[in-house]
């Protein structure tokens, strides 16, 4: 019996998320089918973590058990011929029998995608955040200096609690801008549930100047949902990588 890991990029717009929900097209559920369209055998899918309604992802990462013979270049292959256009496996490799893609990921980075030009583009309109006003990147910059390090990201977490402990650790948080794009990416060994687009709203709203950047501070030590920002929309959110050891 195989161990597979594989590699996976997804345009989550028309998924329920990832994880198999009856009666919804999701992701998990996607992928499952292709392969057991393959190898004619029922595999389930250990992912990296769930990814929201919505969420895309370019690097997300699970594995299998299976006992098919196909080496990993032929199963990327032979996998993809079997997705839809929205998912895409861009790599397989084989992994030792103990290898969990839940347990064993170190850390994760997300981006998440603002457009804050005077109009909206019509074309990327799924997958990037717009706001109608012009955002200060600097009075972000700012404000995001205190979410790094290791805190109780409480504040961030929609419908606390959802897991033993709201105790994380930031390791990357950058803002960035080109011409009218903005894009946050937060690294850490963690996430909470919509802690990045609560991070992310929060910084938004720094960024239009209804609040000062040491508001993050104050927030950040409430430990209380409703002294943070609103739950940035999902289309803008991207999992771009998961680090393991090996």
């Amino acid at each position: 019996m195989r161990n597979i890991k594989l590699t996976i990029g997804y345009d989550g717009t028309d998924f329920k998320g990832w994880q198999t929900q009856p009666g919804f097209r999701t992701v998990q559920e996607t992928l499952e089918g292709a392969i057991r369209a393959l190898t004619g055998a029922t595999v389930r899918l250990n992912a990296s973590g769930r990814t929201d309604t919505g969420v895309h992802a370019v690097g997300q990462v699970a594995n299998f058990y299976s006992n098919t013979h196909h080496p990993p270049d032929v199963l990327v292959a032979a996998v993809n011929a079997h997705l839809p256009h929205d998912i895409v496996v861009s790599e397989a490799e084989d992994v030792p029998q103990a290898f969990d893609a839940n347990r064993d990921a170190r850390r994760k980075l997300y981006r998440y995608v603002i457009h804050d030009g005077p109009v909206p583009n019509v074309f990327l309109r799924r997958y990037a955040y717009h706001s109608r006003r012009r955002l200060n990147v600097e009075a972000m910059r700012q404000a995001a200096e205190p979410l790094r390090g290791r805190h109780d990201f409480r504040s961030f977490e929609t419908d606390w609690p959802n897991r033993m402990s709201s105790v994380r650790s930031i390791t990357h948080l950058t803002l960035n801008r080109t011409g009218d794009w903005i894009w946050l990416d937060v690294e850490a060994d963690g996430f909470l549930y919509n802690m990045v687009r609560a991070i992310a709203g929060t910084l938004i709203n720094v960024g239009r100047g209804y609040w000062p950047p040491t508001q993050v501070t104050h927030i950040l030590g409430a430990e209380d949902r409703r002294e943070a920002g609103p739950t940035a929309p999902a289309q803008g959110l991207f999992l771009i990588r998961v680090t393991y050891d090996r």
